[in-house]
Order: structure tokens, then C-alpha cells, then sequence
């Protein structure tokens, strides 16, 4: 979208957006889930928009009830007698392999005892057990029979220990499956209904199967939970909480929404568009997990449209490269481009991308649009299509109507007064002066709601129910009053004298030019004097700006056309011996703009033909070769500019300006101008020639070239040209 700041791009496109978006499908959610076959990807699910709600609160309410069953299944009278059950089988056939051992033991005069770390031996003396210390005292021929029997007694033993490790194993194998069979029942009775209601959705099929095996191999965890938490602090929490695992990170949720997304925001950084993963510091590491991934602006967009300011996206060139990226791709994908800068240890993940489909929506001028198809060759590859926003509307009924209800809800927005029929008017015709043209209004709807805004509460200061068109002149004065301090440092240098124009009497070679400052926000109109001399010569017109370096382009070639100008109508006969010098006077910080060419000509012919120019009288406007006055910008600043020093010095009813006839439909006075022209105290001239403008300035009549294709005598181009024509003569003479 292509257009100005302030012509209402922003809001227009998300109103009309936004409608065609409600009709649409809502896009559907999007939940990541953990990936039990390789836990840093976690995989990305898509449900029908609402149910990604469902399905996460399903798996909370999985989780609580899987604890809870589980927990008392294992935890009741029935599953400890069986459990006894197994273990007693154990017991009795580990009774009967150490009571064999025994009996073999006491072949070889050793007694074989158990204790907690292990089996033990004891040499047996007269039926009795003896201690180390009575050992000690023996015979060494009795101590050596001992020692060379007890080889063969702890072989015997380590047979038994190794026989008894394997009923353990068994046994133990034993209660595992025995409690995986009772558990099995309790977890198909939970997560069937759920594999159930999802098995259309391969991934969350898969997800719930491999929650099943995983509940099973972590069974000890859900049934000692409570009873048997670590104290131990090197060991993490989650280790004994697998079930954190099985929920889910509902990512993109629309149950909310009616159609498709619309959406816009101003914070254009990577993360804000391309969703980020947050961590969290534990044990000295910075940790992460794929509940905390969090989307971006584009992941709400997906499946419908996101607004974006051209300029504020490309002063972060990181997310408009992978804006780019994630187009041409068609998937969005969550990485940390911008590392966190720390010391610790980072664990990260590699979410699965996302697939993408969204419709972007840039807004910016056309500077940016012309520079991004100049130099970056996947612009126009990924943004086809271009509207353009005009700045400026017909003034017909219909818009009037429109800017009307543009008013209306500006201020129910806004919360500001209405306006009656006179406030409105004044609005239409301020919109007339923004477009700088009487048959069309501006849409530059930002600042003419600012007025609007400013009126309403000067309304409300005076405790108005209603804004009249007195507000809105207040509050358009009170804007200029705010800003209008060169303005005024200029006036006062021109009623001081420091600056010297004229706005009586009349001179030869002198006129008012009328120019245009723009300082900051504000712009304003005043007079500068241009001067003209000519003698003889062959140098042409010499334009004393360029010659300094204070011309611009644009003023340079108004020059030279008004040297063309000349010499067609001047140099048929003979050629043009002449040298002209023209120069704004007192002006210093250089000069742009053909605006000023015919003011130039008008000063020109007055030196030629010696005929006053009256300094009444301010003069703008373009001329072209055939001497055809062009219109020009700024018409109404010019005008006001010349009225309020002309005002300044006191009104003397002979004061006005010359413009072109074009600019008449630009003009959008303030009343009290319009007032002095009606009542002759101030005039306003369109001509659309240059012999039309020197009449009313000098008085004395052009003239125009009869069949013989010589000038009237008297007229203004007959005593330039008789000027000219000397200037010729003398240059034969003096060669």
C-alpha cells in the first residue's frame, strides 16, 4: 500500500481488511507437544480452530487422573496381598537354597549365616559356633583343616548368592509385569477415549502412544509421588516428574476468533514477529522447555493477514530478511537469532517449523516502495500487487458526505464534540486548503482530525455541547499563533527597514518576488526583492545565485527558459547584444524553484524599456519559452505572505498580487483577505502571459508585433527592443 503519512493508510486497510477477513475461515490452532524420540524437536499439531483448547485441557485432566488412579490402585489392600503373594514364592525357595547351603556347609564343619550386606561362614567346634578371637587360639593344624574346607564352603556360597540374585531378578520381574498389567488397565482406561476423539491426527496418535509406554516405564514415579519426594538436591525435580512431558503448549489458539485473523502492531522485532523461546534459570543453567515456546505476530497472522509499517520493518533488517525467508518458504520457524549473552550453559530446542500462509500487507511512501524494487530483487517476487492512496479526493457531494461520516466517527472515537452544519463546512473547506485546491479535498485525515480534536475541546472550554465553525477557526488560528515565530522575526525585519522591500511607489529594474519558507511543520509566504540590469553586452542573462552557488537546478533552468524567452521575441532580426544581471537581493541561504522566472522577466523588460515596475505589487509565477505563464505551488502562503506586510505598513488600496490564471482554483484565502479584495484594498491579478503582467505592473501597454512584425511605438517590448537594437549598433561600432 503506497501512499503519504497521514492520508489514513493504516486505518483504512485494517477497516476493509478486516471486513473481508470476517468472512473467512477461521485458521485452524496450532499446540507443540513434546517429541519423545528425540526430545529437542518438539513436534508441531494442527487442530480445527477450538479444539486446541480442548485437547490441552484433555491432557491436563489426563495428567490429574492418571496420578490419582494410579496411585490408588497401587496403594490399596488387594494389590499388597498379591504383591505378598509374589514376594512369599521368593521368600520360600530363598529359605530353602540357604537351608541346602547349610546342611552342606556343616559337611565341611561351617555354619552359614545371612545378614543384610550378605551371606557370612562360621567355623563349628562341638556343635558350636566359634568367634574370630577363639579361631585365633586353635591349633594350626586345626586352623589350616578350617581354612582349606572353607574354599570349598565359599564356592558353595557364591553359587547360593548368585542363585538367589536370580530368584530376586525373577521375582522382581515378576511384580513389574504383574503391576504393568494392573497399570495397563487403569492407563487404557484414560488415554483410549482420548486415541478415540484424535485418530484422525497421526501426530497426536503417535503422542499418545508414547505416553502409554512412557507412563509404564516411569511407574514408580507416579506411585511413590507423595509418599517418597527426594530430598536430594542435586537431583532435579522433573526427573521425578515424567508427566510434564504429556502436556500441551496450546501455541496459537482462535477459539475466539470470527473469520480470519487480522492482525497489526507496532514492535518489529524479530522475536515479536517470529515468536521466541523463553528460559529460565535452574542449577546454573538456562533452561528451556517446549511449553515456553511463544509465538510471534506472524503465528497469530497465519491463515490470515498481518499489517506492517514498511519503514519501521526495514529499520530492523534481521526480521525483514526472515520475513522474506519465511515467505519464500512458506513456513515460519522459531529460532534464536539473537543469542542471549550469559555465562551459563544454554539448553535449547529446534521446534518444528510451522507451515505458512498469510497474506502481508506493507504500508509505506513511495520513496520506500521505489528503493525496495531498485535494490532488492525478492520485493516484487513476494509483493505483486501495489495500491496507491491519492492525497487528495474530487470535492463532489458524495466525499463531502464521506469526510463527513469520517468526522462523525472520529469523534465517537476520539471522544469529541459533534459538529453542527457551520463546523462542518469550515472542515470541508480546510480540507480544500490541505489538497491546495478548490475542487478537491485532502486525505490527510490525521491532521484534519487534529483540528477537529482541538476545536472540540476549546468547545468544551467554553462549555459547548456542540462545535461551531468559530472552534474550528479557533483552533486553526491557535495553530499558526503556536508556530509562526520566523514569520514574525521575518515581518519585524521588513517593518525595521533591515530588509528592504517596498510596497509603494515605483522603480525601474525592481520588483517583489513572493517566495516560500518552510520551517519545520510550518510554511509561510513573504516578498523578496529581485533586481535586474542590463547593459551591453553578450554574456545573456547572468544569474547571480548560480554564479555564487545559492541556485538550485530548478531556478537555473527558469534562467535560462527566460533566456529563450528573449530571444524569440527580441533576437528574430538581429542578435541579442546584452548582458542582464538579476539577483534576489538581502537573500543568503539560496534560492530554488522556477517560480520566480516571469517575476525575473518582468524586471528585465522594465530595465530595457525603462518603465517603473510598481512595488505595490508582488508577483509569482513560471514562464516558458512562448512567454505563457505556469502555475505554481504555494499560491495562498505567497498571498498571505504579501498581504500581512502590506497590512503592516497600512493598506492603500493600490497593493496586490499577480499569479497565474491557473492557480486560481488553488486559492483558499482567510476571510479577512477575501474581505479586503471585495471592499479594493487589496487585489489579486491572474494573467496567463507575460505582456498581461508587465501591463498591470507598469501601466504602459505591452504591445504586440504588427504584419510588418515591428512593435507599437510607446508600448513596454517596443522600448526594449529599441533597446536592444542600440545595444546592437554600438556593439558593430565598437568592433
Amino acid at each position: 500500500m503506497e501512499g503519504p503519512a497521514g492520508v489514513g493508510k493504516t486505518m483504512y486497510t485494517k477497516r476493509r481488511v478486516s471486513e473481508f477477513a470476517s468472512t473467512k475461515k477461521v485458521p485452524d490452532d496450532w499446540c507443540y507437544i513434546y517429541n519423545f524420540d528425540n526430545p529437542n524437536e518438539p513436534v508441531a499439531v494442527s487442530l480445527p480452530a477450538g479444539t486446541g483448547k480442548d485437547f490441552k485441557e484433555a491432557m491436563d485432566s489426563f495428567i490429574d487422573d492418571i496420578k490419582k488412579y494410579l496411585q490408588r490402585t497401587f496403594t490399596n489392600e488387594d494389590f499388597e496381598k498379591e504383591k505378598n503373594l509374589i514376594k512369599q514364592s521368593f521368600e520360600q525357595k530363598r529359605t530353602k537354597l540357604l537351608d541346602s547351603l547349610n546342611k552342606e556347609s556343616l559337611k565341611y564343619g561351617f555354619q552359614v549365616k545371612t545378614a543384610p550386606n550378605g551371606i557370612y561362614m562360621m567355623p563349628v567346634i562341638d556343635g558350636k559356633t566359634i568367634e574370630e578371637d577363639e579361631f585365633e587360639k586353635l591349633d594350626e593344624d586345626v586352623k589350616k583343616d578350617f581354612e582349606e574346607k572353607s574354599n570349598v564352603v565359599q564356592d558353595q556360597i557364591i553359587s547360593a548368592i548368585t542363585q538367589i540374585k536370580s530368584i530376586e531378578k525373577e521375582s522382581d520381574k515378576k511384580v513389574e509385569e504383574w503391576q504393568s498389567n494392573i497399570a495397563l488397565l487403569t492407563i487404557n482406561a484414560h488415554i483410549n477415549p482420548l486415541r478415540t476423539l484424535y485418530k484422525k491426527n497421526k501426530k497426536i496418535v503417535k503422542f499418545l502412544d508414547d505416553i502409554k509406554k512412557d507412563v509404564l516405564k516411569n511407574l514408580n514415579c507416579f506411585i511413590h509421588e507423595v509418599s517418597t519426594p527426594s530430598n536430594n538436591p542435586n537431583i532435579k525435580p522433573e526427573t521425578e516428574k515424567p508427566w510434564l512431558n504429556y502436556r500441551v503448549n496450546l501455541f496459537v489458539d482462535n477459539s475466539k476468533l470470527e473469520g480470519a485473523p487480522v492482525i497489526m502492531d507496532s514492535n518489529y522485532l524479530y522475536h515479536n514477529l517470529f515468536g521466541k523461546l523463553e528460559y529460565e534459570n535452574q542449577y546454573g543453567t538456562l533452561k528451556t522447555d517446549y511449553t515456553m515456546i511463544k509465538p510471534g505476530l506472524l503465528h497469530q497472522a497465519n491463515g490470515g493477514y498481518i499489517i506492517l509499517q514498511a519503514k519501521d520493518l526495514l529499520d530492523n533488517p534481521i526480521s525483514y530478511d526472515a520475513l522474506k525467508k519465511a515467505l519464500l518458504v512458506k513456513e515460519i520457524s522459531i529460532e534464536n537469532n539473537t543469542e542471549q549473552r550469559s555465562y551459563m550453559v544454554m539448553i535449547s530446542l529446534k521446534p518444528e517449523p510451522i507451515p505458512l500462509n498469510v497474506k502481508v500487507l506493507l504500508l509505506g511512501d513511495a520513496n520506500i516502495y521505489h528503493t525496495l524494487l531498485a535494490i532488492d530483487p525478492d520485493f516484487k517476487k513476494l509483493f505483486k500487487i501495489k495500491a496507491e492512496f491519492e492525497e487528495s479526493a474530487p470535492r463532489n457531494i458524495d466525499n463531502i458526505k464521506k469526510l463527513s461520516q469520517f468526522i462523525h466517527g472520529y469523534c465517537e472515537k476520539e471522544e469529541c464534540l459533534p459538529l453542527d452544519r457551520t463546523a462542518m463546512a469550515k472542515v470541508v473547506e480546510f480540507a480544500s486548503y490541505l489538497a491546495g485546491d478548490k475542487e478537491k479535498l485532502s486525505t490527510h485525515f490525521s491532521e484534519i482530525g487534529e483540528i477537529v480534536s482541538e476545536a472540540s475541546t476549546w468547545a468544551k472550554l467554553s462549555k459547548k455541547k456542540v462545535i461551531t465553525d468559530n472552534f474550528i477557526n479557533m483552533a486553526l488560528s491557535q495553530r499558526t499563533e503556536r508556530v509562526k515565530q520566523y514569520d514574525e522575526k521575518y515581518s519585524e525585519m521588513i517593518k525595521d527597514n533591515t530588509l528592504l522591500i517596498e510596497t509603494e511607489g515605483s522603480e525601474v529594474g525592481v520588483i517583489n518576488g513572493l517566495t516560500v519558507m518552510t520551517i519545520g511543520d510550518y510554511t509561510f509566504g513573504k516578498p523578496a526583492k529581485i533586481t535586474a540590469n542590463t547593459y551591453m553586452g553578450k554574456t545573456g542573462i547572468v544569474n547571480i545565485e548560480r554564479e555564487v552557488e545559492l541556485s538550485g537546478s530548478t531556478h537555473s533552468k527558469g534562467v535560462l527558459i527566460l533566456a529563450g524567452y528573449l530571444g524569440e521575441k527580441f533576437a528574430q532580426e538581429v542578435p541579442l547584444s546584452l548582458t542582464a544581471s538579476i539577483c534576489f537581493e538581502q537573500l543568503y541561504g539560496g534560492v530554488d524553484g522556477d517560480s520566480a522566472s516571469s517575476t525575473e522577466a518582468y524586471a528585465i523588460l522594465s530595465s530595457l524599456s525603462g518603465i517603473p515596475i510598481k512595488q505595490s505589487i508582488a508577483v509569482t509565477g513560471s514562464v516558458n519559452q512562448k512567454g505563457l505563464i505556469q502555475p505554481i505551488g504555494g499560491v495562498n502562503e505567497k498571498i498571505e505572505g504579501f498581504y500581512h506586510i502590506c497590512k503592516l505598513r497600512g493598506l492603500n488600496d493600490e497593493q496586490g498580487v499577480i499569479i497565474p490564471i491557473q492557480n486560481i482554483r488553488n486559492l483558499h484565502l482567510s476571510e479577512e483577505i477575501i474581505e479586503a479584495v471585495k471592499c479594493g484594498k487589496f487585489h489579486i491579478y491572474a494573467v496567463s502571459t507575460i505582456d498581461e503582467g508587465i501591463e498591470i505592473l507598469t501601466g504602459v501597454p505591452a504591445g504586440k508585433k504588427n504584419e510588418q512584425g515591428h512593435f507599437p511605438a510607446g508600448t513596454i517590448n517596443y522600448l526594449a527592443q529599441e533597446k536592444l537594437n542600440k545595444y546592437y549598433k554600438n556593439s558593430i561600432k565598437s568592433q
